[in-house]
């Protein structure tokens, strides 16, 4: 990781990005969020406070264990004056993010043993379907996917003759 002087007080977005791990892209996003600021010199280039690594590495963090960056923005928010989260805050929003982290786990765990549950031919066209259907709400008034309607007149029409059909019991594959 590159060295950067002590007696460097702000850095470019390329110092940032060497020392953080961040892409640049990535420092941009951030800033376009309001995850971490910089200002502008005479030429229009941005220059970052040291912190700033630090709320770098805090956001990056937060990520890493699937916390959403309005979530991680709202919580820099709170910090008065906008300073440099410390070793404290971060202690405390973690106890504060742990139950809804717990909360995900618990519902992809539920999916990864609903998973088998799935006829894995893409149609979910199942009457109980635990994956796009996890109460059988429309299950209990008729079979099937309900999850695409189409709107369009003529996918109506469509769906009109074909029901016609099917009640008359025409051939399989012509509609």
């Amino acid at each position: 990781m590159p060295q950067i002087s002590e007696k460097i007080h702000e850095l470019t977005v390329g110092q940032l990005s060497a020392r953080s791990g961040a892409a640049v892209s990535a420092l941009h996003f951030y800033e376009s969020k309001g995850l971490i600021g910089s200002r502008r010199t005479a030429g229009n280039q941005r220059r970052y406070s040291r912190d700033t690594l630090r709320r770098v590495a805090f956001v990056r963090a937060a990520q890493r264990v699937g916390i959403p960056l309005a979530t991680i923005r709202d919580a820099l928010a709170e910090l008065p004056e906008g300073r440099t989260p410390t070793r404290e805050d971060w202690a405390h929003l973690s106890e504060t993010w742990r139950s809804e982290l717990d909360e995900r786990i618990k519902q992809l765990s539920r999916l990864r043993d609903h998973l088998t549950d799935c006829i894995g031919c893409g149609c979910l066209s199942l009457e109980t379907c635990v994956l796009s259907n996890p109460d059988d709400v429309f299950g209990e008034k008729q079979s099937g996917s309900r999850l695409m309607v189409e709107r369009r007149p003529a996918a109506k029409q469509q769906r009109e003759h074909c029901g016609k059909q099917q009640q008359e019991r025409e051939p399989e594959g012509s509609c």
